[in-house]
């Protein structure tokens, strides 16, 4: 046996629970990971409202999770890719990645370079491919301006470096706890909350190019105020907005092989181009306590579960 997150029913985080499952067997081109820690995103925890049921279906007893990093336990038939006790980045298309062990398709998976640490590898799918995909819907170009909200979260910390690679000039709406942060990564930072239109304006008295929204909550509304085209926006968090304006949804699946991107993002915080902030580590069993600090959304970067090792393993 081994433990997993489980929840048998739509709800809040007070369904959510930790319990044995049996060990899963990969089947042809499917790899078994041992995790050694998973992110936690705030799409699983809409998921797992049902807000978004007819988009994600669930059968219940339901897992959760996409990201995951760990070592290879066991190959199915067909996977040359891969031996057991390699160490890999990767991510779960079944909501599964929040446990000890995880079956993934060998192609979700990439080798995790030796400097990057667990806790990053392990959180660094869903806000990295994310990410990557908002910055290249916008289509920054060299000195132009680009304002992102929700800056300093788990998307948002990655856009902006990503965002300055381009050579383009980037606001950053946070909190100004978070400024210092975003001044060291050469990201403007701008406070949110009243009076914000007119500090990004000061900001960039050229105008705006492009805005990516991370956070929702009207900031659709603000960049369009801003005089931004409709196909430089990029929201991955108001569809709402989306569909009324027509502006961009880009992110996730929609920003190409995943385990591609993924591999690319690895080898830039290998070789210290590009952090990935860590707001705090929980223990598989503190699941509840892990989305508690979520759902906040106040947080600096990811958070991230890491299951309990057991005999030496990970």
């Amino acid at each position: 046996m081994t433990k997993a997150v489980r929840y048998d029913r739509f709800g809040g985080i007070d369904v959510l629970r930790v319990e044995d499952v049996e060990r899963p067997v990969p089947a042809d081109r499917e790899v078994l990971v041992r995790v050694a820690a998973a992110g936690i995103n705030p799409s699983e925890s809409v998921i797992r409202t049902g807000a978004l049921a007819e988009l994600f279906p669930s059968t219940f007893p339901s897992g959760q999770g996409s990201d995951l990093a760990g070592v290879v336990e066991q190959v199915g038939a067909g996977v040359a890719a891969f031996d057991p006790g390699d160490e890999v980045i990767g991510f779960s298309q079944n909501r599964a990645s929040q446990a000890e062990l995880v079956l993934v398709e060998a192609e979700n998976l990439t080798r995790k370079p030796e400097n990057v640490s667990w806790e990053v590898a392990g959180g660094l799918y869903v806000v990295g491919v994310t990410a990557w995909g908002a910055v290249h819907s916008v289509g920054l170009q060299k000195g132009e301006t680009v304002v992102v909200s929700g800056a300093a979260g788990g998307v948002g910390s990655v856009a902006v470096q990503l965002a300055r690679r381009t050579g383009a000039t980037v606001i950053g709406l946070a909190s100004v706890g978070n400024h210092q942060w975003l001044r060291a990564q050469g990201v403007i930072p701008v406070a949110y909350g009243d009076g914000v239109a007119d500090r990004i304006r000061a900001a960039a008295p050229d105008g705006v190019d492009a805005f990516i929204d991370t956070y929702g909550n009207g900031y659709v509304e603000l960049a369009l105020d801003l005089g931004v085209a409709t196909d430089r926006i990029d929201t991955i968090a108001d569809f709402g907005a989306a569909a009324k304006y027509g502006v961009r949804t880009d992110g996730g699946s929609e920003a190409g092989p995943g385990a591609e991107i993924l591999a690319g993002l690895a080898d830039l915080i290998a070789t210290g181009q590009l952090e990935v902030p860590i707001a705090n580590v929980y223990p598989l069993t503190q699941v509840r306590e892990a989305y508690t600090e979520l759902e906040h959304r106040h947080t600096h970067g990811k958070i991230v579960l890491k299951p309990q090792p057991t005999g030496g393993d990970v």
